[in-house]
């Protein structure tokens, strides 16, 4: 199928160890596939706190430099994303505990919870590209719920430190691209655990 013209929204929340490694596969998409036009929605505590990782400015600026549109921060500005047909897949990358465990219990209280569950409602693919640290504690059961569901997809994860944080599940950027086009056709890339 390949990514050349689709509609890609991309909703970033706070795992912000996991930024640079989303850019960067995001910089090499858009590289390949020129065609491909990102729309970012940016979760309330990706526009406001600064972390060792990044500033609320630098992600901006990311974001900025890989649209053509300006980012989405707020709930109004997100809700017509799905009703306006405005994507054909929305990625949230990367998506937090906090956030897998809203999307699992129907939650909308933020830009891009609101992103995803618009976009749900026309029955088009939601990426997910996990990064918990209780993914395979408390956070396991919604895993599994949004595995169950219609329309909703992971990019492959696995442990990213399991001698120091046992529960802690993290998305491989390098399985973007291919999660992506499998999502688009309906489909889970497999496998899921790397």
């Amino acid at each position: 199928m390949g990514l050349e013209r689709i509609r890609a929204g991309i909703g970033l929340t706070g795992s912000f160890c996991t930024f640079k490694s989303v850019f960067e596969s995001l910089d090499e998409i858009k590289t390949k596939n020129p065609g491909i036009d990102f729309t970012f929605v940016l979760s309330d505590n990706v526009q406001r706190l600064p972390n060792r990782f990044c500033t609320p400015a630098e992600t901006f600026a990311r974001a900025e430099g890989l649209s053509a549109h300006e980012p989405i921060l707020s709930i109004p500005e997100a809700e017509p994303l799905g009703p306006k047909n405005l994507l054909d897949l929305f990625v949230v990358a990367p998506c937090t505990g906090n956030t897998l465990a809203k999307l699992a219990a129907g939650i909308t209280d933020g830009p891009v919870l609101m992103a995803a569950k618009g976009h749900l409602r026309g029955g088009k693919p939601l990426l997910i590209f996990l990064s918990s640290n209780d993914a395979l504690g408390l956070n396991l059961k919604n895993i599994g719920t949004l595995l169950n569901s219609k329309h909703i997809f992971f990019v492959p994860f696995g442990q990213d430190a399991p001698g120091q944080k046992p529960n802690s599940l993290v998305a491989k950027a390098e399985f973007l691209p291919a999660a992506m086009e499998a999502a688009l056709r309906g489909e889970q890339l497999q496998p899921i655990l790397v």
